[in-house]
């Protein structure tokens, strides 16, 4: 794989105005945007912004949340993320005129709508992205930050504030978070159902049990069963501003681990022969949302990683299109295709395809093959392009292949030399595939192959093309026939020793 494909694999994005509607309707920024315009008449507020006692209660009624006994905890959320992201503006109190401060119980100023508010109802989707994803760092950095119950009882004792007593690290807590986000992100573009949840034993798992480890220790698993507490905690603080949806680990397991003494362990689950939906869900279920999808996405870009997304090629030529399209999930890579084809004609995306499909480079049977899953797609209206490269070496044996398809008149019988050249060509370009189901497939063609063809291996190493010998020996790797296995062997020393030649 060369080092400009991309790192991770793409992701489906929604339109920006879906995310727009997602972002107004997360709860959170929902309620932070519902103070705002509360807010117009002026709300008296504390140092730092926060909301005093008497206004948090009619925000509490405001919002509707008086009969929920979180209800004052929501409002006051909101009102911070409203503060947080511009939605409301706070005009600072003036001090005493004799030149004291004001009174620890006065009002450190007044809040009321900000500039922001606006954006969320008459600027555009990207507007309200903006403003959403500012809110949602600020609810990230509070899903990392320690139980503020355990800082104030340091305080309260009149003891120096200890981060190491709490057991808790800020550099590790946003590492831990931020690769979880990444795993699930990866999960979600590798998934063909980007709406399926990941229970969070194996995704706390993915975090802390080395690759190389067969069996997790107990401590190992004691490290994944803290982790998934934590990560518990860090979900329900996410959830509410649309970037996860989330299912809690069931607070009567907890209840009833924390009885006999015990903690939730991943190996507590019933057996995975044994597993029903419901015990799964038992131990909590997360997933990214389309907006949260977005939104990591759009950190990770940066960051500096390589995240594409589909549809990033469609402006690009069809150079770049093919080097980018085998490391494409199948669905994915036919979205891509779909949506590049969609803005050029017929005749014109065929030309380009075909141009850029040449080559003797490692990479070149990779970018044919993707050419011949391109064109799949293309209308009859590109016959005149494929007509042209029918004598062309390379491309002439996909060219059959697709005038075929369409059952077009007047398509030349190819030679038995392009003939064996394509075989080779079509199995070099799978060769790196990581996919166990591509690798059966394979075998599978080369099976057929030389059960056609009593004498394949006799034509085939004289074929003048640079990866003869690499499908040879990777004929007598997978071959399930020992006889035919050996003759690959022999033909892939004969196609070395005439490349040497």
């Amino acid at each position: 794989m060369s080092a400009d494909r991309p790192t991770l694999p793409p992701v489906r994005l929604h339109s920006e105005a879906e995310l727009a509607r997602d972002a107004l309707s997360a709860p959170l920024m929902a309620r932070a945007a519902q103070l705002a315009r509360w807010a117009e008449r002026g709300v008296p507020v504390g140092v730092g912004g926060e909301i005093l006692q008497e206004p948090l209660a009619a925000a509490t009624e405001h919002l509707g949340l008086a009969g929920d006994e979180d209800g004052a905890a929501y409002t006051a959320e909101a009102w911070q993320l409203a503060v947080d992201t511009g939605l409301v503006e706070i005009e600072e109190a003036p001090d005493g005129e004799d030149g004291t401060d004001l009174p620890d119980n006065a009002a450190a100023g007044t809040a009321t709508p900000g500039e922001e508010l606006t954006l969320l109802t008459s600027g555009s989707p990207q507007d309200v992205l903006d403003i959403w994803l500012g809110g949602m760092e600020t609810v990230l950095a509070d899903a990392a930050a320690p139980d503020l119950s355990d800082l104030a009882d340091q305080l309260t004792q009149g003891g120096e504030l200890d981060l190491d007593a709490i057991d808790w690290n800020p550099e590790e807590e946003a590492e831990l978070l931020d690769g979880i986000l990444g795993n699930l992100y990866l999960l979600t573009a590798l998934n063909e159902d980007p709406g399926q949840a990941v229970p969070l034993p194996a995704l706390a798992a993915s975090m802390i049990v080395p690759e190389d480890m067969d069996e997790p220790t107990d401590d190992i698993l004691e490290e994944v069963s803290e982790a998934m507490m934590r990560l518990d905690d860090q979900f329900r603080v996410l959830e509410p501003i649309g970037l996860v949806a989330y299912q809690p680990v069931d607070e009567a397991l907890i209840e009833e681990l924390d009885e006999d003494g015990e903690t939730v362990r991943p190996d507590a689950a019933p057996a995975a022969g044994q597993l029903t939906d419901e015990d799964v869900s038992r131990y909590g279920l997360v997933r990214l949302t389309p907006l949260g999808v977005y939104a990591v996405r759009a950190r990770m870009l940066d960051a500096g990683v390589d995240a594409p997304a589909v549809g990033d090629l469609t402006d690009k030529g069809a150079d770049v299109l093919l080097a980018a399209l085998p490391d494409y999930p199948e669905p994915l890579a036919q979205a891509e295709s779909e949506r590049w084809l969609a803005a050029r004609a017929p005749l014109d995306a065929a030309r380009d395809l075909l141009a850029a499909a040449r080559g003797d480079d490692e990479d070149a049977p990779r970018r044919r093959l993707a050419t011949q899953q391109t064109l799949s797609l293309v209308s009859p209206d590109a016959e005149e392009a494929l007509r042209a490269v029918l004598d062309d070496r390379q491309l002439g044996g996909l060219a059959r292949v697709w005038l075929a398809e369409r059952a077009l008149p007047g398509i030349p019988e190819p030679s038995q030399e392009m003939i064996f050249w394509l075989t080779v060509d079509t199995i070099a370009a799978q060769l790196d595939s990581a996919d166990e189901e591509a690798a059966d497939e394979l075998r599978e063609l080369i099976q057929g192959l030389t059960d056609q063809h009593s004498g394949f291996f006799e034509t085939a190493w004289r074929v003048d093309h640079p990866a003869t010998a690499d499908v040879l020996e990777a004929m007598g790797r997978l071959h399930p026939d020992k006889k035919a296995a050996k003759e690959a062997r022999k033909a892939a020393f004969k196609a070395r020793s005439r490349q040497s030649d």
